[in-house]
């Protein structure tokens, strides 16, 4: 049965769904393709740069990122610290990390108004199929390497809350309890 993109929206916590594991697309698709249109428009419309299907209620391995370049970086840097414009991973994988583990203050479209520092690899390799079903290999660093890293966690259902620093967890407490309230 195709899926009605129409009822796709953004999910937020404590959805259930944010905290599974998703599921291995097993062929790429025309629904495969217009869920990854859809996540592209959501993911713009709410200012993201990064957007993973569990985020929109499908348990599938698949996330979509679309990373300017910021100030004296580009898309052609190697490795990467931008896209040119936005980019689908189905399937994706991680390896190879290099570039020692660095800090950096993240946010999520699934935790409005929670913010807080974040330890991951500064370079990363991801091994995905894109929209035709090939494969491709790409590394990046920066905040590209970081939202690759941020939207594979949300496939395993790994949220920003568990990897904050402690600081960063204690800052957020109370809008956490507020968004869990909320549901």
């Amino acid at each position: 049965m195709p899926i009605d993109v129409s009822t796709l929206q953004l999910r937020i916590h404590p959805d259930p769904l944010l905290r599974r594991r998703a599921a291995t697309i097993p062929a790429v698709d025309d629904d495969v393709r217009a869920v990854a249109e859809e996540m592209i428009r959501l993911m713009r419309l709410h200012e993201g740069i990064g957007l993973a299907a569990p985020q929109i209620g499908l348990s599938w391995r698949l996330f979509v990122a679309d990373v300017p370049a910021r100030d004296g970086q580009s898309a052609d840097d190697s490795p990467a610290t931008a896209t040119k414009g936005p980019v689908v991973y189905i399937n994706p994988v991680l390896s190879n990390p290099q570039g020692g583990i660095t800090p950096f203050e993240e946010g999520c479209l699934s935790l409005p108004d929670i913010r807080g520092d974040v330890m991951r690899p500064s370079i990363i390799t991801v091994t995905a199929l894109n929209l035709d079903g090939e494969e491709f290999t790409a590394t990046a660093g920066g905040l590209l390497a970081r939202c690759w890293q941020h939207e594979i966690d949300h496939l395993d259902g790994i949220l920003i809350i568990d990897k904050m620093s402690q600081m960063s967890r204690l800052r957020n407490r109370k809008a956490l309890r507020d968004l869990e309230r909320a549901d």
